[in-house]
């Protein structure tokens, strides 16, 4: 099918998933679609909170530290500027590929809140800031993030 990805998306979107869809998938969504679009590819991101009500700290549209990163490596944050937004089912149907981005902390919200998705989400280890500085989890979010892009770049997507 011309157009379209193993799943029959004419443009098939990664979902990327964190606890408060602000700070991680904030960052890997703008990562992911800067390397997609210049590898070609049709595949493009969107990102989704699980359980925003445990952002009570988070003051704004993205992470002040996101914003930063994406401005260090040259990618334009603006585009990317909304408030956080909770996953819903038609989030996640409509996802070729769904990732979550921490296992630990994110399968057993799924498994709370979206139990048949659990198996078919793709799981990461990127820790919060709870467990690691921006420093740290920002630049191991764009190492995975390279890895996926190259791995779909093989993929059948024409």
């Amino acid at each position: 099918m011309q157009g379209k990805d193993v799943n029959g998306q004419a443009n098939p979107t990664v979902l990327f998933l964190c606890t408060g869809n602000y700070y991680r998938s904030r960052h890997a969504e703008a990562v992911f679609n800067h390397h997609a679009a210049a590898a070609g590819l049709r595949w493009r991101a969107t990102s989704r909170g699980l359980a925003l009500e445990f952002g009570l700290d988070n003051v704004g549209p993205m992470s002040k530290a996101t914003a930063a990163r994406l401005a260090a490596l040259g990618i334009p944050h603006e585009p990317y500027l909304r408030l956080p937004l909770r996953v819903t089912e038609s989030d996640l149907a409509a996802a070729a590929l769904v990732v979550a981005l921490k296992e630990a902390e994110h399968r057993p919200l799924m498994a709370e809140r979206f139990l048949v998705w659990v198996e078919r989400a793709e799981y990461w280890a990127v820790h919060d800031l709870d467990a690691a500085t921006p420093e740290e989890a920002l630049p191991d979010i764009e190492r995975r993030v390279r890895a996926l892009v190259t791995g779909l770049a093989g993929r059948p997507v024409t």
